[in-house]
């Protein structure tokens, strides 16, 4: 049995190893971060690493490499200080990178952020909406437009896959605010391991005629010997990467970059027929004749797994890696013993939930936009012993939405053109192909995924020759928050992102009669739509409870599956008052189209003009929130016209969580009521005496 004081003794030791500890962590968390306060050590190819590596004049060695290694002590930035990052973006899969990049740098920041974008008009249409939607803390954006570049570059000739905008970054002193006076520039396929903070920080290390970092090219590029008749452009020994820069930007004018670097490249393009690696290789020629100009920095900050790297040398060596580079065209299948290590660096933030970077910087005041101001005062005043918390919650919920997610190539304009809009989560994605093989026409689809999920529909389509071979398919991503079902603010985001003049208006678990996006746009030009007639033409409802079916080709056929009981009206045990209004009966003696009366709880789906009525945010989980939609439309006066010859019909499906939780919960059937009656309440005030119908409606048994 121990004496008594030795516990006591015990609790100062644990104590005193915890504030060495402490100590450690706080001066970085690692003693190898400190190199050049430590003896240095030759290694095995005789080449210095550390201390004696530090030379801040980028003098080539004998093995043709810029010492740039060496990783000296510094303090970070003031917290508060405001960082400036600038990238380069053009079309729809570089915006998915950009958004890794950026979950990377917002993983490990610790200061405000200000992104510089230069796009084209895809990605800034992406981007735009990515981070207004995602509403991150002391992060500002600023887009510059890339077109307006284009015409500084485009009569460089060039090689590169990246084409004229892996050019741009050399106009960056000129196209940025003349009033910046330094930046960090990144390639999009670049992942963070470390604070930008720390990258900053080596700003410190530049002299007075330093204004580029960069890292040394960690391959034999541009020393000549990859193959015979291998020529690269001039560079000083092993040359640089451009993936990360630091540019000091009121340096770079003062110097007159612009006439420098058009000068070396005028020079250059006389022997050489093009770049081969696009900025990259004017950066270089423009060092190897002015070598004063560049700071080399640590290896660790760009980390290039190429196609013949030699990264190894430097990440083996390293106390840690900083920031990865992605510089092969074959990206993440890039051969490298080491590259599963790197992939998984990767993916964890192409999959990490981006709501989780929404994060207080604590200490820095940061203005929020208007409408964050205005959602954090009303998520303030909710009641979390409110039976009804979770609705009113997740109404104000702004998800982050990433428009045209996959390429997508807008329709030609045609003036009574329809797009079909639905919107989906991840157990409706088996419905895609069929419904493209049933709808020739645009579609704009929403769907409800996490960030993991997105990049499985990612792999779906691809993997889908029918899905991968359709160019007027829009898919949005609108990211999963929260613990109901948002659906009619997924809807909105479809049918706010449609091109066309007109919208059918359905689910996705309904599939259109093959003939229907023909058909519908011969009725809207016979109907006279385009006139000013308000009109929602109705697409009569089916179902069928068999998995093995054979769709019908006709109206005629329909009808002879009705008559045989594999189909009938849609819902007409379970929800009869939903589309009884469309006379099922009429229907199938009708040559013409035929008005029908609004009634309670009527939802059929519909064609309307784009710019119809939004659908009610305020409806999430099951119920009512077609119903509320096409209330709306009846209130602003649009009659209903059922199409004799337009069908769709619905398979079947699993139950969703929302609709077991809506059988099987007073309480949630209590909250879906309260909706209803404030929406009723909103109508009324909206629409004064008109609304009095509704009421009345719905008061009678």
């Amino acid at each position: 049995m121990l004496p008594r004081g030795r516990p006591r003794a015990l609790g100062a030791a644990a104590l005193l190893l915890l504030l060495l500890l402490l100590g450690f962590f706080l001066l970085g968390g690692h003693l190898a971060s400190f190199p050049c306060a430590l003896p240095p050590r030759v290694p095995p190819d005789g080449r210095p690493r550390g201390a004696a590596a530090c030379d801040p004049h980028p003098q080539a060695d004998l093995g043709g490499h810029n010492r740039s290694d060496c990783v000296l002590p510094r303090p970070l930035p003031p917290k508060c200080e405001l960082l400036h990052v600038a990238i380069v973006c053009a079309g729809h899969k570089t915006s998915r990178d950009v958004i890794t990049l950026v979950k990377s740098l917002l993983f490990y920041r610790k200061n405000p952020l200000h992104l510089h974008l230069v796009t084209d008009a895809v990605a800034r249409n992406i981007l735009e909406t990515l981070f207004h939607t995602w509403m991150v803390p002391a992060v500002r954006v600023s887009f510059y437009d890339a077109d307006e570049l284009k015409p500084q570059v485009s009569w460089i000739p060039n090689k590169h896959y990246s084409g004229l905008y892996g050019l741009m970054k050399l106009v960056l002193p000129g196209a940025l605010p003349p009033d910046l006076a330094r930046v960090i520039v990144l390639d999009t396929d670049v992942t963070f391991a470390a604070d930008i903070a720390e990258l900053w920080a080596l700003f410190a290390h530049f002299s007075d005629e330093q204004v580029i970092g960069l890292v040394e090219n960690q391959s034999d590029w541009y020393l000549g010997n990859l193959w015979r008749n291998h020529k690269p452009w001039p560079a000083l020994g092993r040359g640089f990467n451009t993936g990360v820069i630091l540019l000091w930007l009121d340096r770079l004018r003062q110097a007159g970059w612009k006439q420098m670097w058009k000068l070396t490249a005028t020079q250059e393009l006389l022997t050489l027929p093009a770049t081969s690696l696009a900025d990259q290789d004017i950066f270089n020629a423009v060092i190897k004749g002015h070598p004063a100009l560049v700071r080399p920095l640590p290896c660790v900050w760009n980390v290039q797994l190429s196609d013949h790297t030699l990264a190894e040398r430097c990440y083996l060596e390293a106390a840690d890696i900083k920031a990865v580079h992605w510089n092969s065209p074959k990206k993440l299948r890039v051969k490298n013993k080491h590259v599963e290590f790197f992939r998984n660096l990767y993916l964890t933030f192409l999959e990490h939930d981006g709501n989780l970077l929404r994060r207080e910087l604590f200490g820095c005041p940061s203005p929020r936009p208007p409408e964050a101001e205005r959602l954090q005062q009303a998520l303030a005043q909710l009641d979390e012993e409110d039976a009804c918390f979770e609705f009113r919650q997740q109404q104000l919920t702004v998800h982050r939405v990433h428009i045209t997610f996959l390429p997508h190539q807008p329709p030609p304009p045609r003036p009574h053109d329809v797009t079909l809009v639905a919107q989906l989560s991840m157990d409706r994605l088996q419905m895609l192909e069929a419904l493209c093989r049933h709808w020739p026409g645009p579609m704009s689809l929403a769907l409800y995924l996490t960030d993991a999920e997105a990049q499985q529909f990612l792999r779906f389509v691809e993997a889908s020759e029918v899905l991968s071979a359709r160019q007027d398919v829009a898919y949005h991503v609108v990211y999963r928050e929260g613990p109901l079902y948002p659906i009619n603010q997924i809807r909105n985001v479809a049918l706010a992102q449609a091109l066309t003049p007109y919208v059918f208006l359905t689910d996705i678990d309904f599939l259109p009669a093959y003939s229907l996006y023909d058909y519908l746009r011969a009725s809207i030009e016979q109907l006279e739509l385009g006139s000013g007639r308000k009109a929602a033409l109705v697409v009569p409802a089916f179902e069928t409870l068999h998995y093995q079916f054979s769709f019908p080709s006709s109206k005629a056929d329909l009808l002879a599956l009705l008559d045989a009981g594999s189909v009938h009206a849609f819902r007409h045990h379970e929800w009869p008052r939903g589309h009884t209004p469309t006379d099922y009966a009429r229907w199938r003696e009708a040559q013409a189209p035929y008005r029908v009366q609004w009634a309670v709880d009527y939802e059929p789906y519909v064609v309307v003009p784009r710019d119809c009525p939004r659908y009610d945010p305020r409806f999430v989980g099951f119920g009512w929130n077609k119903v509320a939609h096409v209330m709306e439309l009846d209130a602003q006066e649009y009659e209903f016209l059922v199409l004799p010859e337009a069908f769709t019909i619905h398979l079947p499906h699993t139950p969703s969580l929302d609709i077991s939780r809506f059988r099987s919960s007073t309480t949630y059937r209590g909250c879906l009521q309260a909706l209803k009656d404030e929406f009723l309440q909103d109508l009324s005030r909206h629409y004064g005496a008109a609304a009095l119908k509704y009421l009345t409606a719905l008061q009678q048994p």
